[in-house]
């Protein structure tokens, strides 16, 4: 099945009682503008994640601009959502699914396999005139339950391995004067992970809707299909759209490095590239 949804599905789950819509949107540089756009007006019984206070945890010297929260608070948020392991949660955003992915992932993390991303997003489901409220869901609390699974995350550690090995591809996510290094106001350290090729995450969504299987195999046709994939950005966010991207186009060995770049060049030692690889 597709991890993804259009409006037009999706509108006929609006009063199941066993799913959950969740808003995740979010502006990057505005930390209030998503919560701001969600009290003006969301999809009825939209419950609100934030990224920074829910999907995020505390910055520290390493980790990323975006680390994962604590286990057991984001397990407690997901059930206070009215979320269980029965409830089928539909993500969105109005960012061409770069944050809402960020929960796809999580909750796919934490076990969930119940998890959509509407693909046309807020402003598709406005497009085609479905109901929208600006009063703030109150779901009944549930017990989430997770199960942790760690074969889709990547630690530093699964990176410095992965680095020149002829069954691993590493790919950065970031737009690619970033990756090319040629880009230097953003981090401390402009470049790559060594040995990471660039698929940039809009790539995937270029009208901000996500092209389908058989399109995003032809972006990654490159990549062998039975390797190891880590893939990662900035922080941990952006690169969660190519990760549904590849899981969408078939491949079933994808790991997101949640650190990414910031968690990279925190350490002095580690290697950096630039331009080509």
């Amino acid at each position: 099945m597709t991890n993804l949804i259009h409006s037009s599905e999706a509108v006929h789950r609006l009063h199941d009682p066993h799913t959950v819509f969740a808003d995740v949107r979010f502006v990057l540089g505005e930390p209030s503008a998503g919560y701001a756009a969600y009290e003006r007006g969301h999809i009825p019984g939209a419950v609100f994640f934030d990224l920074n206070e829910d999907l995020s945890g505390p910055k520290q010297e390493h980790g990323g601009g975006h680390p994962l929260p604590h286990p057991d608070l984001f397990a407690e948020k997901l059930g206070r959502a009215g979320i269980d392991s029965h409830t089928q949660v539909i993500v969105y955003d109005d960012q061409g699914g770069s944050i809402a992915s960020r929960l796809w992932w999580m909750l796919k993390y934490a076990g969930h396999e119940r998890v959509r991303l509407l693909n046309d997003g807020y402003s598709g489901w406005l497009a085609n005139g479905y109901p929208v409220t600006s009063v703030s869901s109150r779901p009944e609390a549930k017990q989430f339950v997770p199960r942790w699974n760690e074969r889709l995350q990547a630690t530093i550690s699964d990176v410095k391995a992965a680095m020149g090995k002829a069954d691993s591809v590493l790919i950065d996510s970031r737009i690619h004067n970033r990756y090319t290094g040629e880009d230097t106001s953003k981090y401390l350290k402009a470049g790559h992970i060594p040995g990471a090729i660039n698929h940039y995450w809009e790539d995937g969504s270029p009208d901000g809707l996500f092209l389908g299987a058989v399109e995003q195999r032809e972006r990654f046709k490159a990549i062998p299909a039975d390797c190891e994939i880590i893939v990662y950005c900035g922080a941990g966010v952006t690169a969660c759209p190519n990760v549904l991207a590849l899981t969408e186009a078939g491949y079933s060995h994808v790991k997101l490095y949640v650190g990414s770049w910031s968690d990279w060049i925190s350490y002095e030692e580690n290697p950096v590239a630039t331009g080509e690889e």
